[in-house]
């Protein structure tokens, strides 16, 4: 499976302008309204904000992964974003986050849903693939990356 053909090169942002956590997911939740799959980005904000209240999802090593299941999407859908300074997203190792990546997928998307997050997550628990998207300076970097998980 193929991560790049859930997004596109318009759902990269690498200057996340949020200092906060609440806003860094709206900010997320605007890049990827900006793919044809998001049907309603109100809906899914409210779904993301939901799903992010019950247990963080910043993870550590300086990444997070807001998602959730949603009928807002048509299909699975991920943007990916960057800040340079980081932003206190509650991580569970309590250091401030660099790198996300929202998923939004389908309320019946269960098992294609989870592949998806345990693929990136494989991903992230690498140092090189960490500081490559950190050093990333285009978005076609960042699909290319997502694929190289085998």
């Amino acid at each position: 499976m193929k991560l790049s053909k859930f997004s596109e090169e318009n759902l990269v942002s690498f200057q996340l302008k949020s200092t906060l956590k609440n806003d860094a997911i709206v900010e997320l939740v605007d890049l990827v309204s900006l793919s044809t799959m998001v049907k309603d980005r109100d809906q899914l904000l409210s779904d993301v904000l939901e799903r992010e209240n019950l247990v963080t999802t910043g993870v550590g090593y300086g990444v997070a992964f807001p998602h959730a299941k949603t009928s807002a999407v048509k299909g699975i859908v991920i943007a990916f974003g960057r800040s340079a300074k980081g932003i206190d997203f509650d991580a569970m190792d309590h250091k401030p986050v660099n790198l996300f990546f929202l998923i939004a997928a389908p309320e019946d998307a269960i098992g294609a849903h989870l592949n998806v997050m345990a693929r990136l997550s494989y991903l992230m628990k690498s140092d090189t693939n960490r500081q490559k998207l950190m050093e990333a300076s285009s978005p076609g970097d960042v699909l290319a990356l997502m694929d190289n998980v085998d």
